[in-house]
């Protein structure tokens, strides 16, 4: 298992439910590859540095996780099929990931 964390910007006309909608389902590829959630951030909605299709706000949330390597991919290949994500970028943290307490 490996450390890792995902940053994604969600459009800002999703609505709440919506937005916790892709969120959930996010999570749920993470749990059916074997992942271990250890953090999601809400950072909340902010302005863009430069326009994205055409948006110049989005909604950021950070997940961190711990996972194989082979879920990287099927995590990322939903994530460019989910509607309403604009960009997202997944960072290796560490190469090995130890649970405390183990």
């Amino acid at each position: 298992m490996r450390k890792y964390e995902a940053l994604l910007l969600l459009s800002p006309e999703l609505a709440a439910d919506n937005r916790q909608e892709i969120l959930e389902n996010l999570k749920g590829v993470l749990e059916r590859q074997e992942a271990s959630m250890l953090a999601v951030d809400e950072w909340g909605m902010r302005e863009l540095a430069y326009p994205v299709q055409k948006k110049t706000r989005g909604h950021y949330t950070r997940f961190e996780f711990a996972a194989p390597a082979t879920a990287i991919a099927e995590f990322e290949r939903i994530v460019r099929i989910t509607d309403g994500i604009m960009k997202f970028v997944t960072v290796k943290i560490a190469d090995k990931y130890v649970p405390e307490g183990a």
